[in-house]
């Protein structure tokens, strides 16, 4: 699921806005993003991947990957707000030179996110296990981007 608008766009409709760097805040989401994945994978550790607990799996990894790109804007002096903030977020993974498909599957993810929490879809342990394995294959060079 690629993404058509650039991360310029959003700056132009005021999504994206310039601010002062907030390393402060950024540090806080930096460390919540660590701790709830140490906290996933005892989780999964300890019950594993089901089809009940699909989409809980699935946000928090949503979660912990939005935190970081959030904590590197911050970081860099931009925040988002509104309708399409998180598009917009996810954009910025491109003038950070993220490779097409790895950003297209962390917007997918927000799609499939957005699906559930808004539309009540219920998504199935495959799904889930393939949103786990990007994010333990990825996490390390998503977290780069922080250098923390």
């Amino acid at each position: 699921m690629n993404l058509s608008k650039s991360f310029e766009y959003y700056v132009d409709k005021k999504i994206i806005r310039k601010i002062t760097p907030d390393k402060a805040r950024a540090n806080f989401l930096i460390m919540e993003s660590d701790t709830a994945l140490i906290g996933l994978k005892e989780r999964i550790d300890k019950i594993g991947i089901k089809d009940n607990n699909a989409n809980s799996i699935i946000k928090d990894c949503y979660d912990i990957i939005m935190e970081i790109i959030r904590a590197k804007l911050l970081l860099d002096g931009y925040v988002s707000s509104g309708q399409y903030a998180h598009e917009a977020e996810i954009t910025y993974l491109k003038k950070l030179n993220f490779q097409d498909n790895e950003v297209s599957f962390i917007n997918e993810l927000r799609y499939f996110r957005n699906s559930v929490n808004y539309y009540g879809k219920i998504l199935d342990k495959e799904y889930a296990q393939k949103v786990v394995d990007f994010l333990i294959k990825n996490h390390k060079s998503i977290r780069k981007i922080v250098n923390f």
